[in-house]
């Protein structure tokens, strides 16, 4: 293109964006991507001017157009600050603890390099990783020749091992398209198919009668289905933890509470990384930060891209509307099918729950967690129709997440053409949870090529992909677990009632290779507080067990990190009792194990592997309410 003609195309999208109402609008070329500035009183309005600017064709686009009165808000991040990282020099470092970055992290120890990942909040699978609907998409919904479409395609089909490597349960339950629209039946057949044949996905159109047939509480409003069974469903969040196990359990290493502060850069290159718990020097570092992988690319003087939050919302079901439904669905439109967004639908989850939704909007903020009534409503609305049987009142919990989505809707997968040692896995929204396992083998080979540069790099021979999984009571049979329970007699007691979590089974979330100690830590590995009563009878008696498992005071334990402590002191003054305590003593309790502490620095696999935990106990909560964050997570 020349100057000339790319001057015209440039005046030419300032004028369109001028008309949408940005003020002061300046359009600029940076490298190969396209800059927006300019002021505006819409959020909305800043984000169709980003996707404007995206029909150009440059390789990203920075969007820096300012929202009147807005001040985005200091990033969450642990108030620890200590040397536990101080002076590392790893081969390679991970930025960002959700299934993206734990994914590569196991990934890269396949070969025989020195992995650190770092992680600013308090666990992995904080954010997005455990924030979503579960859902292994089969591929179907991506255009063809996209990125997001190839690795979701390539992610899918590798599932079905990695989760038997895992040790986690993993279904292909199938997905229906449903349509009410005859236009769309014809269309789709079309549209769909072509994209079927050109990724190698199986499935296609079915009739009406053969969709009740295979789900016969679907609504009467539905014309016919297209059915795609190579679908599947997991927790994404054990599979997120269970990716970090194996990761430590051959040698990587995970530092927690710890947030990248700045970085310094030399001829080109990243020289060091500054964080709250040290100063890192890496050969290469992977930037696998979600939707604040553009400030990190920023930091290394390399953003070619802007993330724009997504968010949406979901709803839980009870279990027991479970049996209505065995596949993920949702009714689809010709409007919907040509959106950045799937649309939304009903599935049941790898625990038997149905969750509804998500819906999708776009916000500034990117991390708010929050649910608003009128959108649970919306999402009940439009979705509970969809099968027969369904209630509000069957409603148990709802809860949000946010998605990192740029102004090109597309995956961003390569080493950096301006930074010689940094790698991008960025922009990674939906189907980003189907993804993983092929974006983490494509940055591993980008990552292992550039650190060729440097070094030799042969495969890891010790590498052990099978995880070394605590025991699931409700998985076993009845003979497994008496003889479980034989020789560890904290198995036979019951601490959550509705998911039928032992006391053993929440002891070996707070010893695993990557400890936990706090309420949603352990509720994201084992399940207890997601049942009917969502821990209303079972979170004393979790909270209790932490308290005896390491030492921390009740006051001093969170549910979900920093700034979370839920409990000012004993209740029975004199005495240092809780009613956590007195509830865990009404149990059995055969054979108590001593209790350990966990260390700052927690070692497991070759090389001293090791996960950075909190070297300083936290300070008691202040009196007052406590804050609620966010909404539950499924």
């Amino acid at each position: 293109m020349s100057s000339s003609e790319e001057g015209r195309r440039l005046s030419h999208l300032r004028e369109e964006i001028s008309a949408l109402g940005i003020r002061e609008a300046e359009v600029s070329v940076f490298r190969r991507s396209i800059r927006l500035s300019g002021m505006c009183g819409d959020w909305a309005t800043i984000v169709r001017a980003g996707k404007k600017a995206a029909k150009l064709g440059y390789k990203g686009v920075v969007n820096e157009i300012e929202l009147d009165g807005f001040t985005p808000p200091p990033i969450r991040r642990s108030a620890i600050e200590d040397g536990a990282i101080d002076g590392e020099r790893p081969d390679v470092l991970i930025i960002g603890g959700g299934v993206i970055g734990c994914a590569i992290a196991r990934e890269l120890r396949r070969w025989d390099v020195s992995v650190l990942l770092c992680e600013k909040e308090s666990d992995v699978a904080m954010h997005a990783s455990s924030r979503n609907d579960g859902m292994i998409h089969p591929g179907i919904a991506s255009h063809i020749g996209s990125l997001r479409g190839k690795m979701n395609v390539e992610g899918n089909l590798m599932y079905t091992q990695l989760c038997k490597d895992l040790k986690i349960p993993f279904k292909r339950y199938g997905n229906f398209i449903l349509y009410s629209d005859h236009l769309f039946g014809v269309g789709g057949r079309a549209v769909l198919g072509a994209r079927a044949k050109a990724f190698g996905i199986p499935g296609g159109h079915i009739s009406r009668q053969r969709m009740h047939e295979l789900e016969p509480n679907i609504t009467d409003a539905a014309l016919g289905a297209f059915s795609y069974p190579m679908s599947g469903v997991l927790s994404p969040y054990k599979l997120t933890v269970a990716l970090a196990e194996n990761a430590v359990e051959n040698g990587a290493r995970v530092s927690l509470d710890t947030i990248v502060t700045s970085m310094e850069m030399e001829h080109g290159r990243i020289a060091a990384v500054h964080t709250n718990r040290g100063t890192v020097y890496p050969r290469l570092v992977v930037n696998a930060a979600g939707v604040f992988s553009d400030i990190i690319a920023k930091m290394a003087d390399d953003q070619f891209f802007t993330i724009h939050p997504r968010k949406g919302e979901l709803v839980i079901l009870d279990k027991k509307k479970g049996k209505l439904v065995q596949r993920s669905m949702g009714l689809v439109s010709v409007k919907a099918a040509t959106s950045d967004t799937k649309g939304g639908g009903v599935m049941r989850t790898i625990d038997g729950n149905v969750l509804v939704g998500p819906d999708a909007y776009e916000e500034p903020l990117r991390e708010d967690f929050s649910t608003h009534a009128d959108h649970v409503d919306a999402i009940l609305e439009k979705h509970l129709p969809l099968i027969k049987g369904f209630a509000k009142s069957d409603v148990i919990t709802y809860f949000a997440g946010v998605r990192a989505s740029n102004y090109e809707e597309e995956f961003i997968v390569e080493r950096s053409e301006e930074v010689d040692n940094l790698v991008h896995a960025a922009a990674i929204q939906s189907p980003g949870l189907a993804s993983a396992p092929a974006i983490a083998k494509r940055i591993a080979e980008i990552s292992t090529a550039a650190l060729g540069e440097q070094m030799d790099v042969h495969k890891n021979d010790r590498f052990d992909p099978v995880r070394k999984a605590a025991p699931v009571l409700k998985y076993l049979s009845l003979e497994e677990k008496q003889k479980l329970i034989e020789k560890n007699p904290d198995y036979g007691v019951i601490i959550c009632r509705c998911e039928e979590i032992s006391k053993g089974e929440i002891i070996d979330c707070i010893h695993s290779p990557i400890p936990v100690t706090s309420l949603d830590g352990i509720k994201r590995r084992v399940r207890p507080g997601m049942g009917r009563c969502q821990g209303g009878f079972c979170s004393p008696l979790v909270t209790s067990i932490i308290a005896q498992e390491t030492g921390l005071k009740p006051e001093e334990i969170t549910k979900n990190g920093d700034g979370t402590e839920f409990l000012y002191g004993p209740t029975n003054k004199g005495t240092g009792q809780t009613a956590a305590d007195k509830g865990a003593e009404s149990k059995p309790q055969a054979k108590k194990a001593p209790a350990r502490k966990p260390s700052a620095k927690a070692s497991a696999g070759k090389g001293g592997a090791r996960t950075a935990q909190k070297s300083d106990k936290k300070a008691p909560a202040k009196a007052g309410a406590s804050k609620k964050k966010g909404g539950a997570e499924a």
